[in-house]
């Protein structure tokens, strides 16, 4: 399966598993924005982007990159997210159907690559373990963008509620 259908295929479980939940998903046309959906909640705009991890059978354990790609013709470019480009990332494991919902603050401390361990075998879980199903973070419609706390343990502090 290619890249790009993979990538077709994450967004389409994370829209879909947004809208089993109950958010109101915008989808924007093309692939220009540094975004691939949004949340109206309540009229304000929260900023979604989506990733497919890939499974490494070397050393068994899911993998996202966190960077973005751009190609043409001749060149394939990497490059770095800006905090002001989206508010979650959404990591999406097609063959478990699993999410992992990250706030750009913490999405953005990571290198090149987030691990996602799903098995017992390790006595320590990765930093991304904390944000598995973690749909609490944007499940209420009460989070205001670029609010969150850089460092989240598992809970979220209050956030600036959005006026009804």
């Amino acid at each position: 399966m290619d890249t790009k259908l993979k990538a077709d295929i994450a967004e389409s479980a994370v829209a879909t598993e947004l809208l089993r939940r109950g958010f109101r998903v915008l989808k924007p046309l093309g692939d220009r924005l540094p975004y691939d959906l949004a949340l109206d909640l309540n009229g304000k705009l929260l900023r979604i982007q989506v990733k497919s991890a890939w499974f490494n059978p070397k050393t068994e354990y899911y993998a996202v990159d966190v960077r973005r790609t751009k190609t043409n013709r001749r060149n394939m470019l990497r490059e770095r997210y800006d905090r002001d480009d989206f508010d979650f990332a959404i990591l999406y494991i097609d063959s478990l159907d699993v999410f992992y919902v990250m706030p750009i603050s913490v999405f953005s401390t990571y290198g090149s690559t987030i691990t996602l361990i799903e098995t017992d075998k390790r006595q320590r879980k990765p930093k991304s373990a904390q944000y598995r199903e973690r749909w609490d973070l944007i499940s209420n419609g009460l989070l205001s963008r670029k609010r969150l706390k850089d460092n989240l343990s598992n809970s979220v502090e209050p956030l600036e509620l959005i006026q009804r």
